[in-house]
C-alpha cells in the first residue's frame, strides 16, 4: 500500500510536467500555422518546438541577436516562446523603429519584472503608451528634467566631483579600486539630485545594501527572462525563483522608499533647495483631480531616476576609463586638451566643457562602443507596421540591438577600433537624431535624462583626466584586463577596474 501510494505521489508531477508540455507544443502548432498564414515576416532562424528560438539566445542576447544578424540580415523576425518578436540591428532599420513608425511602436510590453518593481508599470520607462504615460513624461520634462532644472544642480555635481578627487588623492601611491569610486560617485550625485541626501558619508550605502539592490534590480530587469516569453504561464516565474526575488528585491526599494517620502513630507524646504521628491511631491498636491499622482506613481518615478539614473553613468565612467588606459594614446591626448585650457587651475568649472571637443569625442566612442543599455528597453506595435517591406503584426515584440548599431560596418569604418577622431568635424550626436549612434534610443520612448547624465558624466571626466595621471598596477598590462561583461537591462563589466592614480598636481 505505501508502495503504491509513493508511486502515486511521485507521479503525479511527471503527470502535470507531461499535461504542460502538451499544453506549450499545442501553442507552438497554433502559432507555427498562424505564422504561416501570416508569410510575409522578415527572415527567420529555424525554430524548436515550444521555445521557438529561445535556445539561441544563449547568455550574452546582444552578441547573439548580432550573430544572427550577420547571417539572416538587419531585421530578423524571432519566436520567442509565445513571443513574436522583430530584432533589428543597423542604422537605417533603427530610424524606422525609432522614428518613421515611433507612434505604431510606442508601447512597451508588460514585463512580469517591471509590473512588481515598478508599482504595476506605472513609472516612465515601462508604462504602455497612453494618457497616463504622456501625463507623468510631460512632467518629467517640465518639471524634473528641464534644463533650467539640471542647471540649478551643478553645485552638487561639482562637490561630489571634489569629493571623488580627494578619494582618489589619498589613495596615492596604492592601487584602488576605481570602479567602486565611480560608482558611489554616480549614487551620490543621484540622491543628492532626488532625495536631498547622499548615502555613502554616512554609512546608509552599506547598511541599506544600496549596491546590491541595484545589482538585482538590473538582471531582474534584463528583459530575457524565460517567464516573460510564456506569459499564459505565469506560474513559471514561482518555479525558476524569479518571484520570490522580485518581492524581496521590491519590498526593499518600497521600505527605502516610504522612509524617505515621510522624510520629505515632514520638512519644509525654500525653492532653490528642493529635490527632484520635493517637486513630485508638490506636483501630487498641486494636481487636478483628473489625472492625480498617486504616492505609487511617485515610487515608481523615484526607482526609474534612481535605478536608471546611476547604473547608466557608472557604466559609461567605468568603460571610459578602462578604454582610455588600454589606448594610452587617446588617453595621453584627452589630458592634453584639458590642461591646455585649464592650465595650473586645478578644478574643472561646467562652464570649460564646451571647450573639451577631443574629450567629448571620446564619450561619444564610448557610447557607440559600450552603450549601457545594449539592447533599448523592448517596444511592442499598437497596429500592423510595413517595416522593409514586411508586414509586422500587431502586438508584436521590437528589439533594438543599439550594441550592434554602433558596430555595424555598414555605419562605422573599423567598428570594433577605439578611434574618438572619427568624430571630429563630424555631426553624428546621441541625442535620438543620429541613428547611428542611439545610447538613449530615440523618439517618444528615448530616455529623457540625457541632458541630466552628460551633465554627471563629462564633469567627472574632464576631472579626472586633469587630475591626475593614470597606470594600470604593477605586472598588469593591457591585455591582462578581464572585459567580459555582466548582461542585464544596462550592462557593465564583471571584473572591477584596479588602477594606480598619481596625482598630477603635487
Amino acid at each position: 500500500m505505501a508502495l503504491l501510494q509513493w508511486l502515486e505521489e511521485g507521479f503525479r508531477p511527471f503527470l502535470f510536467f507531461i499535461f504542460i508540455f502538451i499544453v506549450l507544443l499545442m501553442k507552438f502548432l497554433f502559432i507555427d500555422k498562424s505564422r504561416k498564414r501570416r508569410s510575409n515576416l522578415p527572415p527567420s532562424p529555424p525554430m524548436l518546438p515550444i521555445i521557438g528560438n529561445l535556445h539561441q539566445l544563449v547568455t550574452m542576447p546582444h552578441l547573439s541577436l548580432q550573430g544572427l544578424a550577420d547571417k539572416y540580415g538587419p531585421i530578423i523576425y524571432l519566436q520567442l516562446g509565445e513571443i513574436p518578436t522583430v530584432v533589428v540591428s543597423s542604422a537605417r532599420l533603427a530610424k524606422e523603429v525609432l522614428k518613421t513608425h515611433d507612434l505604431a511602436l510606442s508601447s512597451r510590453p508588460q514585463l512580469f519584472s517591471a509590473k512588481y518593481l515598478f508599482y504595476n508599470c506605472t513609472d516612465i520607462v515601462f508604462s504602455p503608451y497612453g494618457a497616463y504615460w504622456r501625463h507623468i513624461r510631460k512632467i518629467c520634462i517640465l518639471e524634473l528634467l528641464s534644463a533650467k532644472r539640471v542647471e540649478s544642480y551643478s553645485s552638487v555635481r561639482e562637490e561630489e566631483v571634489a569629493r571623488l578627487v580627494h578619494q582618489v588623492v589619498g589613495s596615492y601611491p596604492g592601487t584602488i579600486n576605481l570602479s567602486k569610486m565611480l560608482a558611489l560617485y554616480a549614487n551620490d550625485v543621484l540622491c543628492r539630485v532626488a532625495f536631498g541626501r547622499d548615502f555613502s558619508g554616512g554609512g546608509d550605502y552599506q547598511r541599506h545594501g544600496f549596491q546590491m539592490m541595484l545589482d538585482e534590480y538590473q538582471e531582474l530587469l534584463g528583459g530575457f527572462s524565460v517567464g516573460d516569453f510564456f506569459p499564459s504561464l505565469e506560474f513559471i516565474h514561482s518555479l525558476t525563483g524569479m518571484k520570490s526575488r522580485l518581492q524581496d528585491t521590491s519590498q526593499r526599494f518600497d521600505q527605502l522608499f516610504d522612509q524617505i517620502l515621510n522624510e520629505h513630507m515632514a520638512s519644509n524646504k525654500i525653492e532653490e533647495h528642493k529635490d527632484l521628491v520635493d517637486v513630485l511631491l508638490e506636483v501630487q498636491k498641486n494636481g487636478s483631480d483628473e489625472m492625480p499622482l498617486t504616492t505609487d506613481n511617485i515610487k515608481a518615478i523615484i526607482l526609474d531616476m534612481f535605478a536608471a539614473g546611476t547604473d547608466t553613468t557608472f557604466i559609461t565612467l567605468d568603460w571610459g576609463m578602462t578604454e582610455l588606459l588600454m589606448n594610452p594614446q587617446v588617453m595621453e591626448k584627452a589630458q592634453k586638451e584639458v590642461r591646455s585650457i585649464l592650465g595650473e587651475r586645478r578644478v574643472v568649472t561646467e562652464s570649460d566643457l564646451h571647450q573639451l571637443h577631443y574629450m567629448r569625442a571620446v564619450i561619444k566612442e564610448i557610447f557607440r562602443l559600450h552603450p549601457p543599455v545594449p539592447v533599448l528597453v523592448p517596444r511592442e506595435s499598437m497596429e500592423d507596421v510595413i517595416l522593409d517591406g514586411y508586414k509586422i503584426p500587431a502586438k508584436t515584440r521590437f528589439f533594438v540591438n543599439a550594441w550592434a548599431v554602433g558596430r555595424n560596418p555598414e555605419s562605422w569604418e573599423h567598428p570594433n577600433a577605439f578611434k574618438p577622431e572619427r568624430f571630429l568635424g563630424s555631426d553624428i550626436d546621441y541625442r535620438g537624431q543620429d541613428f547611428e549612434l542611439i545610447p538613449f534610443g530615440a523618439g517618444r520612448r528615448g530616455c529623457p535624462a540625457i541632458t541630466f547624465a552628460i551633465a554627471v558624466l563629462e564633469l567627472a571626466l574632464a576631472q579626472l583626466l586633469h587630475s591626475f595621471d593614470w597606470e594600470l598596477p604593477p605586472g598588469i598590462t593591457a591585455k591582462d584586463l578581464d572585459l567580459t561583461e555582466v548582461f542585464g537591462i544596462s550592462m557593465h563589466r564583471r571584473e572591477n577596474l584596479h588602477v594606480v592614480a598619481k596625482p598630477h598636481f603635487q
